[in-house]
């Protein structure tokens, strides 16, 4: 069975499809109640030009929000306020485009009825209809491992009717290969699955490779778990992986894409170069409340460890009393000003980074860079935490974007190997498809206005 199907991509492209039909359904019948009858072929085509253009934003503006993201766990408990903030934007959006656009629509009674209805539709197609339309016949599995990370895949498959795919059995490593053999061949017997997940980084599971390939001759297909948890979750389970794991990618992600980190580079400086250009026109006002505030300097230079653990000195609007330049977090005399908390809610306070970009020391895309004195920290106790620094960092990144609780303002060594695990899956699958990705759901977090 191909990855895709067992994280069911095809429900992507169900969502896509669906969203235009609600998209168009909700144009049809904003202009049924708008002028009392159905609106024949002439009505529609003066509107469609318009509409197409707008829906085609809609679908960015979605895709930005995560509504198509594989990674259900993330947004399925906050699908309705998703939903809607969503619209609030595309809303937005519609106003400014028909108001300075030529179009022959009356914006303000049209588009009102639109956005109505469209958000009913949307409603009423993305939690009523699709869970029951993305149902299909489930593939038997069983699922072979122990771990904190081979519980969380069985929880996520078996947890959600989207997969295609449902663990009926979960085996743990005995204490010999044969014992744990025999108890794969009976559970198979026993649930007539054609699938099993392995951890095959277990040194038990390891040394049953043979059995495993005798398994394909009999039409039950072998799949590693490390790489189905890639698949569903977006990063890299720490458990399952070992030193073998890391040299294969981290060799890969060095030596076969030096045509994509050219053009990175190339791409780099003149989007960096012309943001850096535009966002001077801030910094005279962020000066001007900087001096009402606390009248303090106007940057905080601070060292962070860049690419090949080289120490780094980046530019930010400063946001604390004092210029916090070593990552001292907890010092009381030092707090966030009142001007700071819009810095970094806003992250205006990150626009002079641009000219770090620039530089050289940053790139736009890549994990953010940490403070030396925490580094050390989480290197003496996170097995293979220096492979982040074997990419350079970036302004935002896959980590930024998934793990929601960043440790910004002390040690905590769990959730860093969470973001670890982030950041070890954008190292091993960066590209200019995944970069584009995260560009675009940065845009979600920058309207959401989270602080940090």
């Amino acid at each position: 069975m191909p990855m895709a199907r067992i994280a069911n991509s095809n429900s992507i492209a169900v969502l896509i499809v669906g969203d235009l039909i609600a998209y168009l359904f909700s144009l049809v019948a904003a202009l049924t109640i708008r002028y009392g009858e159905v609106p024949g072929r002439a009505l529609m085509l003066s509107h469609m030009p318009s509409f197409a253009i707008l829906f085609a934003i809609f679908l960015i503006v979605n895709f930005s929000a995560g509504l198509y993201d594989k990674q259900p766990a993330l947004i399925r408990a906050r699908m309705q306020t998703v939903l809607l903030k969503v619209q609030v934007i595309n809303a937005i959006i519609g106003i400014t485009f028909f108001y300075f656009a030529p179009v022959a629509i009356a914006p303000k009674a049209n588009l009102f009825i639109y956005f109505v209805i469209s958000t009913a539709a949307l409603y009423l197609w993305r939690i009523v209809m699709f869970p029951v339309v993305s149902v299909s016949k489930k593939q038997t599995a069983i699922l072979v491992g122990a771990g904190k990370d081979i519980q969380d895949l069985q929880g996520e498959i078996n947890g959600d009717m989207r997969y295609g795919l449902s663990f009926k059995e979960h085996i743990h490593t005995l204490s010999s290969v044969s014992e744990t053999v025999d108890a794969i061949a009976e559970a198979v017997r026993r649930t007539g699955a054609s699938l099993v997940v392995a951890d095959l980084h277990d040194h038990i599971l390891e040394a049953a490779i043979p059995f495993f390939y005798s398994l394909i001759f009999s039409g039950v297909q072998v799949i590693d778990a490390d790489k189905l948890y890639e698949s569903i979750f977006g990063r890299i389970p720490l458990s399952l992986i070992k030193e073998r794991w890391l040299v294969e990618n981290s060799s890969s992600a060095l030596g076969s894409r030096r045509v994509y980190d050219g053009m990175k580079r190339t791409i780099d400086i003149v989007v960096a170069g012309c943001a850096g250009i535009i966002s001077l026109i801030v910094y005279p006002f962020v000066y001007i409340a900087m001096k009402l505030d606390d009248n303090g300097a106007l940057f905080s230079y601070q060292d962070r460890v860049g690419q090949n653990n080289k120490i780094i000195r980046i530019i930010k609007f400063r946001t604390m009393t004092v210029a916090d330049d070593k990552g001292e977090w907890g010092k009381q005399e030092n707090k966030v000003t009142r001007l700071g908390v819009f810095l970094r809610k806003s992250r205006i306070d990150e626009l002079p980074q641009l000219w770090n970009v620039i530089k050289g020391d940053i790139s736009l895309i890549g994990p953010r860079p940490e403070f030396p004195a925490p580094v050390a920290t989480y290197a003496a106790q996170i097995p293979y935490y220096d492979i982040r620094h074997i990419v350079k960092p970036g302004l935002s990144g896959w980590a930024q974007i998934y793990h929601e609780r960043h440790p910004h303002h002390g040690i905590d060594t769990e959730e860093t190997s969470n973001k670890l695990s982030y950041d070890l899956y954008y190292i091993k699958n960066r590209s200019f498809t995944l970069d584009l990705k995260i560009i675009l759901q940065t845009l979600r977090v920058l309207l959401s206005f989270v602080g940090r």
